[in-house]
């Protein structure tokens, strides 16, 4: 007669699993984590003309040094122009001072929202910067570069396209005639910049105008007009750089910015100097390498370009795919025509910050647009809630992130004369050298590096 098991003892008899150290389930959270962010691919082609275009491609970033969680990618073009300095500059010195703008040890949605805001203060610093060191760092570079080919340019000046890539958030800050487009699975392809040219941006001619500079194009012998439209002194055909001493200060380099949160689909960017965007539209660079990796999608591109206009300028191109970790290329998708709902979402407007929380999605692609914001105007581009410094008795510049006495500057949104009635606490702080550069970007007053 078999007796009945109780349940005790079927307990007993199971195998025991074997505890899991609390490291491991750890790495398996960190694991799970990384399923979710996306997989950065990228290829990088060019061509050189006369050899003014650099790149920057920095994929170990870290918002908290020593934290691998906390890292984002940055993808720039800088176009230089009459010389390399300016772009070799920015190159070293506008990573560096976009994230020092930023508060340390934020989360990441506070990082998020605050980097548009940090990337206008880092444009301007690493202008002023330029202003007051180009001299003598085309000198030096001068000794290295140029002295065997027997010429030398005193100053020089760069466009600036910049990328940041934090999971499924994309942010692009740009100033010249560089391009980043995003196409997306859907098929629409989304500007993310906005030309600075002035033969095709009348908005920025008319600031131009009203800061004290002259719009036209060159006269020849006989009255003639020829050529783009060139902003005078100078002669530059941009509106915004960074550098160009020699050029007026309504030249700014306050940069458009735009922010936009990608669905887990994923997307393509198409980041290249305007030796390739003269040659050929946004559609037709990414519907000519549509389905094909990365390194390969940017040479095509630049042959493409080449094989449409011929060299006649440098011609950089960065693509960057955005796409989930079990996916090895974005797939191939159909052209489409981009629909009267998504051109409303991607057309080239400014948006004031304040319309940031508002979510938006594009109709083909699931695109979510975060902020986007152009304005000329530092006290625009600054907001009123920029971080104080630590120590109550001390400014912190909103620009160049220097602790100063309250005597030493001035509040971006006050008056002339500083006083207590002008409640220097609202808004952010300049030091003197900052207000005076902002000053000048507005025709208020010339601004002489010191």
């Amino acid at each position: 007669m078999k007796s009945k098991m109780s349940q005790t003892d079927v307990l007993k008899m199971k195998p025991k699993l074997p505890l899991v150290p609390l490291g491991t389930l750890i790495g398996r959270e960190l694991r799970n984590e990384s399923l979710e962010k996306p997989t950065i691919k990228y290829g990088q082609a060019a061509l050189a003309k006369k050899g003014e275009d650099y790149f920057m491609i920095k994929l170990d970033c870290q918002r908290v040094p020593g934290n691998p969680s906390t890292s984002f990618s940055v993808f720039a073009i800088f176009d230089g122009h009459n010389g390399i300095s300016a772009a070799i500059f920015v190159k070293e010195n506008l990573l560096n001072n976009v994230v020092s703008a930023i508060p340390q040890d934020v989360a990441r949605e506070e990082w998020l929202h605050a980097l548009p805001r940090a990337l206008v203060a880092g444009f301007v610093k690493t202008d002023i910067e330029f202003q007051q060191k180009g001299m003598c760092y085309s000198i030096y570079m001068s000794s290295f570069l140029w002295f065997s080919l027997g010429f030398f340019v005193p100053t020089s000046g760069t466009t600036v396209t910049f990328v940041v890539i934090d999971g499924w958030t994309v942010t692009v800050a740009s100033v010249g005639d560089s391009r980043c487009i995003l196409d997306t699975q859907g098929g629409v392809v989304s500007l993310l910049t906005v030309d600075h040219r002035l033969e095709e941006n009348v908005e920025e001619r008319e600031r131009v105008t009203a800061s004290g500079g002259e719009v036209g194009r060159l006269n020849v012998f006989g009255g003639n007009e020829v050529g783009p439209l060139r902003c005078w002194p100078g002669g530059l055909c941009l509106s915004r750089s960074i550098g160009d001493p020699d050029v007026g200060e309504f030249i700014v380099p306050v940069p458009h910015v735009k922010q936009v949160k990608l669905s887990n689909a994923g997307g393509r960017l198409i980041i290249a100097s305007d030796g390739i965007w003269d040659a050929l539209s946004s559609d037709t660079a990414a519907q000519s390498c549509r389905g094909l990796p990365a390194e390969l999608a940017a040479k095509l591109v630049v042959k493409e370009a080449l094989r449409s206009r011929g060299l006649k300028d440098d011609t950089t191109c960065l693509v960057v795919d955005i796409i989930p970790y079990d996916r090895p290329v974005l797939p191939s998708t159909p052209r489409k025509k981009q629909n009267l709902f998504s051109s409303l979402i991607f057309g080239k407007r400014y948006h004031n910050s304040k319309n940031k929380t508002t979510n938006k999605l594009s109709a083909v692609g699931s695109v979510e647009e975060l902020f986007e914001e152009g304005s000329a105007m530092l006290a625009e581009r600054l907001g009123k809630d920029f971080p104080l410094s630590s120590n109550s008795e001390l400014f912190r510049c909103a620009v160049c992130q220097v602790d100063q006495p309250p005597s030493d500057g001035l509040s971006v949104n006050s008056g002339p004369f500083f006083s207590p009635a002008s409640k220097p606490w609202e808004g952010p702080f300049l030091c003197t050298k900052c207000r005076n550069k902002k000053d000048a970007m507005e025709g208020k007053r010339p601004s002489i590096p010191q």
